[in-house]
């Protein structure tokens, strides 16, 4: 009787998967006088390749972005946009690079690349179903991108459309979706939706004005202009996060409410001029050396010849490394001063912001120099590439503090492991602590006392070979279900990234300078740790940046 009645009930629920399901109507919302049309899947509804900005193309390319006309007519926005060009990868692993380490780079950092054109500043708003407009919600802004050449914003969003129906880890929680820092959540303690802005663009002001364009449109979406936060990405994301939080003297002109980083802080570039040299190379490569006015003509090369060229500059599996190329400058408009200064001259927004960083920022970007095997040829590179302009001294006292000894090097905290060649640990330390580490704390030491600020060390995946807790690892304590996405949650919610399903996470203070510590401790997997690290090698490293930006 029992087998008969549970093969009756299997029958009865394969035939009611197998009905067809009612067609949802699609999801509208008016723009001035334009109707867009979105697509919904019951859970989210999703507007995507919403053009915000006119096409850098002709007179607009290499130019300050220009917002798109009034909408009018009727737009059906149901699949992404073109991502923005970006310089191809160009990646020769080393012989000796694990293949747990190629995994890595190839499966979690270099997963999916988008169709890319220049026609490309466009964003997609994701909403939860059901929501009206004016309904008020919290606004995550979040951009993917990194200056690594080739990462597209759109790969994190596949990916978290896929966790739509992820259970909870924790019954207090029900279940939960995130798309890069968009969350989308029934409750934490109390019922809680957002909307998530994903952002396709490259240079900050171009940030800039979608975030503009949030203010005017976003409450259509049942968005709240007032209460946006920007949660861009790791890395060039985070960066630019930093960079619009010091910008325009710190005003941030009611654009966004709080910053959320991974892996980024006001960068320590110099100058404009610092680029002179690849422009110059540029030009050449596009036959516009010739030209009245370079930059006119290179607005006029074609796309094809452009990107090219482009592609052919170094990037960051260059030697080069984290010298990057096409870095943002004192540009004496947007960055009216190195970054560094900038924070030191206190203009920066007065907002709550979260920072952290991974314990192994610098051992990926150090691949690229495996050739660089004795302490001459280490002094050679470090001076022609991060300190032309710096005395021998400056040398000698860098290289005291990030010692030849292979157990102070990066991965750190792994012995005599991991020791690629004699010298890669220790270059991994210095360029890890130069662009990462050091400016996040830099950052947090002048504004932590003035406005609410919590920082995070992530040692996951310290097992990992050759990188250890490498730049990256930590997208999985977002996307893997991890208490990253918990705090955010919060964050953006409350401006606080405590709750009552994670431990608690101090403020960070100049005085009790805690981190929260992501550890592979199954019984203590989150620690408060000091931030107090290396510190005579990161305190000069900075002083060297301060003098001598990149």
């Amino acid at each position: 009787m029992l087998a008969s009645t549970l093969c009756l009930l299997a029958v009865l629920v394969s035939a009611v998967l197998a009905a067809p399901l009612a067609p949802r109507a699609a999801p509208t919302v008016q723009l001035d006088q334009g109707t867009f049309i979105g697509a919904t899947d019951g859970t989210l509804n999703k507007f995507l390749g919403i053009p915000f900005g006119k096409a850098p193309v002709g007179d607009l390319r290499f130019n300050l972005p220009v917002a798109v006309d009034p909408y009018n007519g009727t737009h059906t926005v149901t699949s992404f946009g073109p991502s923005c060009p970006q310089q191809a990868v160009n990646f020769n692993f080393p012989s000796q690079l694990e293949a747990d380490a190629v995994n890595y780079i190839i499966n979690s950092i270099y997963q999916i690349v988008f169709p890319a054109q220049e026609d490309c500043l466009n964003l997609n708003v994701i909403v939860p179903a059901g929501t009206k407009p004016n309904a008020n919600l919290p606004v995550v802004a979040r951009d993917w991108y990194a200056f690594i050449p080739g990462v597209t914003d759109r790969m994190t969003l596949i990916i978290a459309q896929l966790s739509a129906s992820w259970p909870a880890r924790k019954s207090k929680k029900p279940e939960w979706a995130i798309s890069g820092c968009k969350i989308v959540s029934a409750q934490l303690t109390t019922p809680w939706k957002a909307v998530e802005i994903d952002i396709a663009y490259l240079t900050s002001p171009i940030e800039r004005l979608a975030l503009r364009w949030i203010q005017k449109y976003i409450s259509a979406f049942g968005g709240d202009p007032t209460k946006v936060t920007m949660c861009m990405g790791r890395e060039r994301g985070a960066i630019s996060v930093a960079l619009h939080l010091i910008t325009n003297g710190g005003n941030s002109e009611g654009l966004f409410r709080g910053a959320f980083m991974q892996s980024g802080s006001p960068i320590p570039v110099g100058d404009i001029t610092h680029g002179q040299a690849d422009y110059d190379t540029l030009v050449s490569e596009t036959g516009c050396s010739g030209a009245a006015d370079t930059l006119q003509c290179l607005r006029q090369v074609p796309y094809d010849k452009l990107k090219k060229a482009v592609d052919a500059s170094p990037g960051i599996f260059s030697p080069n490394s984290l010298r990057l190329t096409w870095l943002p400058r004192v540009d004496g408009k947007f960055l009216t001063d190195t970054p560094q200064n900038l924070v030191q001259q206190g203009s920066v927004a007065n907002v709550p912001f979260v920072t952290g960083d991974c314990d192994d920022e610098g051992t990926l970007f150090s691949l690229s120099t495996l050739n660089i095997t004795t302490e001459e040829e280490l002094r050679s590179y470090v001076t022609s590439n991060y300190l032309p302009q710096a005395e021998n001294k400056n040398v000698d006292q860098l290289f005291t503090l990030y010692p030849a000894d292979i157990t102070q090097g990066s991965p750190f905290d792994t012995g005599v492991l991991n020791a690629l060649t004699p010298q890669y640990k220790r270059l991994a330390a210095m360029q890890g602590d130069l662009v990462f580490q050091a400016p996040r704390r830099y950052f947090l030491q002048h504004r932590s006392d003035k406005q609410s600020t919590w920082s995070f060390l992530s040692k996951r995946l310290k097992g990992l070979p050759d990188l250890g807790s490498a730049h990256a690892t930590d997208i999985l304590n977002i996307f893997g279900g991890g208490e990253l996405a918990d705090y955010l949650i919060n964050f953006a919610n409350n401006l606080d990234p405590n709750g009552n399903t994670v431990p608690s996470w101090p403020k960070y203070s100049a005085s009790s300078p805690k981190l929260l510590t992501f550890t592979d401790d199954v019984v203590h997997p989150v620690t408060l740790t000091n931030d107090d690290y290396r510190v005579d090698a990161i305190d000069y490293i900075t002083q060297l940046s301060l003098q001598f930006p990149i």
